[in-house]
């Protein structure tokens, strides 16, 4: 079932994110861009074009004053801001799932299958593909290719 999302004019967003319980801050020194809270998570939106509008900042949950970004660590989600880390919490993560939804609601954008199922991180980093995209000669060893190097060496001083 295909259904076709109508996206909203700049003041149509505005109005009804006021209309739903959004804090909306006029960004300083700047035209035409709104910084969003509800439920203790905050994003920023701003006008695109003509009368359109576009997530300037994506969604994430406020640690003091600062947006965090939710990070997948593989085992565990975190809040990252510029000073500090701490560990998702359920709560944490039930408040960015509902606010973005919400947020895409107002916007008019789609939300897609993936985001309705729970929370999506904006960046995922694992350990075993850290690097995996450069060339083989640049990537850095792993501890157990360090290792098999050793064993390898130390298999061959036996054998002479």
């Amino acid at each position: 079932m295909v259904t076709k999302v109508e996206p909203r004019s700049y003041e149509e967003a505005l109005s009804w994110l006021r209309e739903h319980g959004f804090d909306l801050i006029e960004a300083p020194g700047t035209q035409g861009r709104v910084f969003l809270k509800k439920y203790s998570v905050s994003a920023a939106i701003q006008k695109d074009g003509d009368d359109g509008v576009k997530i300037f900042a994506y969604p994430g949950y406020l640690i003091g004053s600062e947006i965090s970004k939710l990070i997948n660590r593989g085992y565990q989600q975190f809040l990252k801001t510029a000073k500090t880390e701490v560990p998702a919490t359920a709560d944490h993560l039930k408040a960015l799932q509902q606010f973005t939804e919400e947020l895409k609601e107002g916007l008019g954008l789609p939300v897609l299958y993936n985001e309705s199922l729970g929370t999506v991180s904006e960046s995922y980093h694992y350990d075993r593909i850290k690097d995996r995209d450069k060339p083989t000669a640049e990537r850095p060893k792993r501890p157990w290719e360090k290792a098999g190097a050793v064993t390898a060496v130390a298999a061959k001083k036996g054998r002479a």
